[in-house]
């Protein structure tokens, strides 16, 4: 399983060069630092806060992609990175992209598969959220944000199944 971790890992990160090379949205040009300067209550902040954490930056052109491991609780490891793009798949996002990481990510991964449906449910039963533009969201209250997308309920059994680890084997 590691080595296949390791593929898909090396995969993420070369599509992702390309993908953010021929896309055509304005890169935010928000630093971490300049995220962690706003208020501990916002968006912005918790988003600067989880970057600062894990030692990433803003991915350029593709911020809402780190929004969405925030707003959601899904982590980086690979299977999580996999559930977050069912979660978004359940919630209504079609891309190329998504579509790819699916396949290739429940073929080279299907023991995960049961933690991907858990995933998917959680998008499909969240108010929709794929369509927003996170960076007009930096100033909203997080917590109330996350709120009006995903019931407590909701939030409270998908962090239970994460921290099981998720593995069905």
């Amino acid at each position: 399983m590691k080595h296949r971790k390791k593929f898909i890992t090396w995969l993420f990160k070369w599509t992702m060069v390309v993908y953010c090379k021929f896309k055509k949205k304005e890169a935010w040009n928000i630093s971490t630092a300049a995220l962690l300067e706003m208020k501990k209550h916002t968006f912005g902040y918790k988003l600067g806060a989880l970057l600062h954490k894990n030692g990433f930056e803003l991915i350029p052109k593709v911020e809402r992609h780190d929004a969405y491991h925030l707003l959601t609780g899904f982590g980086t490891t690979v299977e999580e990175e996999i559930a977050l793009q069912y979660c978004c798949y359940g919630n209504g996002k079609r891309t190329p992209y998504l579509y790819g990481v699916l396949l290739i990510g429940t073929l080279i991964l299907p023991e995960y598969f049961p933690f991907y449906m858990k995933a998917y449910r959680y998008g499909k039963n969240a108010n929709d959220f794929h369509h927003f533009d996170f960076k007009q969201i930096l100033k909203l209250d997080f917590k109330s944000f996350q709120d009006t997308i995903f019931t407590s309920s909701a939030q409270l059994k998908m962090d239970y199944h994460q921290r099981k680890k998720h593995i069905a084997i």
